[in-house]
């Protein structure tokens, strides 16, 4: 059978033709003609084309390769001279750091020389003794104490127990629970009083050439401050676990320097978190088991100390509102803590009689034992002081003013602290030695001793028979960090300012605040440590700046590193922060002193000089 499919494969196989041998038909010869010949002329530009571009992109490649061989080689450029030694390194960052010193410092009146030698070599030391914690300034010698303006502002709460600052906001607390947020105005300076008499002298002349209509007088300028928000607890909410606001006193409060948080402690084992600005609670922290005594903030952050009736100190992080880690050591209270710049803390143990400095890093702490005496005068002596004053009735008394209790510390620099005892002595403290370095003992002078009827229990005592005079306490400290002011409170009618001494071994007086002369100034005899006072005790109250106990004292410093002065702001109450202990007339409240700089002595062609405190001439002989 002869198919397809029986065929061999041999077969199957088509044979070409051969077109060369055979002629062209018709249908040919006109495709070679016409659309073969249009196609060939076409494929010729076309082609020519092709190899135009394929040229094209070789060199573009070409290109690229040179671009990226010179990237490479401006990028292996910096890299050599990115790898710098560490002593290159260092000295490229110090002439960036003297560049933007330059920059900020003002350079009239001062030739580029004596800037260079004088103002950048002090802010250099300045720097350093900043990083490194050492006082560097001196600035007590530079401001006027006596003469400082005193502003009251109160509201209608019970005794003012503690006061924080964040300029230009006061944040006072009370022990009625309440939290009351102020605003401080800012002082007119000298120099804008300069310029305004200045304008005020260039408007008369014009006013004179051409008569003006009167215009309103301007407002009064304020100088209370505004009290913005107020927030109060309710004791009733005691059981009330919900409840976001204190149940007991507030004893304490505290600002951060960023001006995001308030926190408050109180005799309710509360420490509530605010924020800042509509004082809205943020957080509550329950885990103290005894009354919130004492906050403070880490310079330049916003990690917390807070001390508790519970012997503890616990920190917390309020970037995270969350605790980090409890202190323990003290046997007794922990009435106050004070922190600075570096991750360390100092705490007072009451009447453990001990301040103890915490190393957080470490986790070790330094103790310094106080309980002292109250600076080592002789009985002889002591009672001559007390018989000048009128404190005793010629009879001997022996007294000694044990310290009994430590109440109160503030840092100087990160190896400098102060405390303040029951006994009314304020010791100085140093890292390197377990002893006060040095004690003003009795401060802020004696309390009379108590009457007959007042010291015995008889119907009809015997007239021999009264009390001892005691020291006031010390219940208020403060310092500016870093310098050596020292201002110290009690129920006396002054804040104290102290001054420590260069080689930081004595506490040196200075005067008080806001007297304006009125105050008899007392005079500590360095030999035996005898202080006496002058007058009696209704004249210094009639004369007294500060009405009341000082139960908290807060300062801060007015423009750039101080230069326009001081501003200090003081709680005041009618008792003690703790207890009903004493009880002293006065005004539930605050008070702002604000405290100016010194104005140099002008020298004069004809030989005077110009007193800037007095504006007297002063003709030397």
């Amino acid at each position: 059978m002869s198919s397809f499919f029986t065929t061999p494969a041999s077969q199957k196989k088509r044979k070409r033709q051969d077109t060369s041998a055979a002629p062209p038909s018709k249908r040919q010869r006109n495709t070679i003609d016409g659309s073969n010949a249009l196609k060939t002329t076409k494929s010729k530009p076309a082609r020519a084309a092709r190899d135009d571009s394929i040229s094209g992109s070789g060199s573009e490649g070409d290109e690229d390769r040179g671009k990226a061989s010179a990237q490479d080689a401006e990028s292996s450029s910096d890299s050599g001279s990115e790898e710098e030694t560490g002593a290159q390194r260092r000295l490229r960052l110090a002439e960036q750091y003297l560049e933007n010193i330059k920059g900020g410092v003002e350079t009239v009146g001062f030739d580029a020389e004596e800037i260079d030698r004088d103002l950048i070599a002090e802010r250099l030391k300045e720097d350093v003794a900043a990083t490194k914690g050492k006082s560097y300034r001196h600035i007590t010698s530079s401001l006027n104490f006596s003469p400082a303006s005193k502003t009251a502002f109160r509201a209608d709460t019970q005794t003012t127990t503690s006061i924080a600052v964040c300029p230009p906001y006061i944040y006072t607390v009370s022990k009625d629970m309440s939290l009351i947020k102020w605003e401080l105005p800012t002082p007119t300076l000298p120099s804008q009083t300069q310029l305004e008499t200045k304008k005020k002298k260039k408007k008369k002349k014009k006013k004179k050439e051409k008569k003006e209509p009167p215009k309103q007088p301007a407002p009064p300028i304020r100088r209370r401050p505004t009290k913005l928000l107020y927030i109060r607890g309710n004791k009733n909410e005691t059981h009330n676990s919900k409840y976001e606001h204190h149940t007991a006193p507030i004893l304490t409060v505290a600002a951060s320097e960023d001006g995001k948080y308030v926190a408050t402690g109180g005799a309710d084992k509360r420490l509530i978190i605010w924020s800042a600005s509509d004082l809205k609670p943020l957080r509550i922290f329950t885990q103290h088991r005894d009354a919130v005594t004492g906050l403070a903030f880490r310079k330049g952050t916003n990690q917390l100390y807070s001390s508790s009736k519970d012997r503890t100190i616990k920190i917390w992080s309020l970037d995270e509102l969350g605790y980090m880690e409890t202190l323990f050591g003290h046997q007794d209270e922990v009435v106050d803590v004070a922190a600075l710049a570096m991750e360390r803390c100092v705490s007072v143990g009451a009447r453990d009689r001990t301040a103890r400095l915490w190393k957080v890093v470490e986790e070790s702490q330094l103790v310094f034992r106080g309980g002292g005496g109250g600076g080592g005068a002789s009985e002889k002596r002591r009672h001559d002081a007390q018989k000048e004053n009128g404190l005793t009735n010629g009879e001997p008394r022996i007294s000694s003013y044990v310290e009994g209790s430590i109440d109160r510390v503030a840092m100087i620099d990160e190896e400098t602290f102060i405390t303040g005892s029951d006994n009314g002595g304020i010791s100085l403290w140093s890292l390197h030695k377990k002893k006060p370095v040095f004690t003003v003992p009795t401060a802020h002078g004696l309390d009379p001793p108590l009457t007959p009827e007042e010291a015995s229990a008889e119907a009809e005592p015997d007239p021999k028979v009264s009390g001892e005079p005691q020291p006031r306490w010390i219940t208020a400290l403060a310092t500016v960090p870093y310098s050596d002011m020292i201002l110290s409170g009690s129920w006396d009618g002054w804040v104290r300012v102290w001054r420590v001494s260069g080689d930081k071994k004595r506490i040196e007086e200075v005067g008080v605040l806001g007297s304006n002369g009125e105050h008899q100034e007392k005079s500590v005899n360095g030999s035996d440590g005898v202080i006496e006072t002058g007058g009696t005790q209704d004249n210094a109250e009639e004369r007294a700046a500060v009405t009341g106990v000082v139960n908290d004292i807060e300062v801060f410093e007015r423009g750039d590193r101080g230069k326009d002065g001081l501003c200090v702001v003081v709680a005041t109450g009618k008792e003690h922060r703790f207890g009903r202990w004493k009880t002293v007339k006065g005004r539930n409240g605050a008070v702002v002193f604000e405290v100016t700089k010194k104005v140099p002595e002008v020298p004069k062609s004809n030989g005077a000089t110009l007193n800037g405190n007095t504006s007297e001439m002063a003709i030397e002989s």
